[in-house]
């Protein structure tokens, strides 16, 4: 079994926040993230997959293939977009770190066969990074409204 990572990038906004708490609540929990108007990261993604070498081509993921698939599923639905409003995947949740790793890698699931897509990497910032390992990533659960 193989192991190949690849990263990706993209730009994107959003705003933490829920809509039934109060300003301060937000700017106590959330900080200046909370704060209207939003802002925005420069976002790097690696996904991990595992696969079996091809006996023919001598790979185990066809990366070219990987690339057009995760640009229809992921880049291009998300770079420069608001993610609180502009992302079905993500109405109905704090778009945090967290919850994007989760949706991309529900989206990059559908995208990665015949390899199996094992984990995601999320970078949102030099100093800030979550991991999604494992089927149950998958599923997006709802914690609180945008």
């Amino acid at each position: 079994m193989i192991e190949l990572r690849r990263t990706y990038r993209f730009c994107a906004s959003h705003r933490l926040f829920r809509s039934d708490w109060t300003e301060q609540k937000n700017l106590r929990t959330f900080g200046p993230a909370s704060r209207e108007g939003g802002h925005g990261h420069n976002y790097r993604f690696t996904v991990v997959l595992h696969g079996a070498i091809d006996s023919e081509t001598g790979r185990a993921v066809d990366v070219e293939a990987l690339d057009a698939r995760v640009h229809e599923a992921v880049l291009k639905p998300l770079d420069h977009r608001n993610l609180n409003v502009d992302v079905p995947g993500l109405l109905g949740v704090v778009p945090t770190a967290e919850h994007i790793v989760m949706e991309i890698f529900r989206r990059v699931a559908v995208a990665a066969p015949p390899a199996k897509l094992v984990e995601v990497i999320l970078q949102q910032d030099e100093f800030l990074s979550v991991s999604c390992r494992g089927e149950s990533c998958a599923r997006v659960t709802s914690s609180g409204s945008a």
